[in-house]
């Protein structure tokens, strides 16, 4: 998304998109905030942008859907729908089972 917005109309707009994918019945597996991440390439002036991954499983109307909203809001620098694998599924669930799982210690730590 766009630098310009501030931290609570990034959120306000994770937050839109999410709900248009519970709305078209679709599962939220993973999301990961990436923050404001300097960008390869200048993309409408911009030379930098708010990063946000939301993991999914869907069906294909609603990634229609979604891409029809992105599509229409200026706040969209760029976005990118994959669809993973079963190898991809296998690997992505590993590296969140272990993230949580760092998470989770590092209290005790302290």
């Amino acid at each position: 998304m766009t630098p310009v917005l501030s931290d609570e109309q990034m959120k306000e707009a994770v937050k839109k998109y999410r709900n248009l994918l519970v709305e078209q019945g679709a599962e939220i597996v993973y999301e990961d905030n990436w923050g404001l991440k300097k960008l390869a390439y200048p993309i409408q002036k911009k030379g930098s942008g708010f990063y946000y991954l939301i993991e999914f499983k869907a069906e294909g109307k609603a990634i229609q859907v979604l891409e029809t909203a992105f599509r229409r809001d200026e706040k969209m620098l760029r976005f990118l729908i994959t669809k993973l694998d079963k190898h991809a599924i296998a690997y992505n669930e590993k590296k969140h089972a272990k993230k949580q799982q760092e998470a989770s210690e590092q209290p005790e730590n302290k």
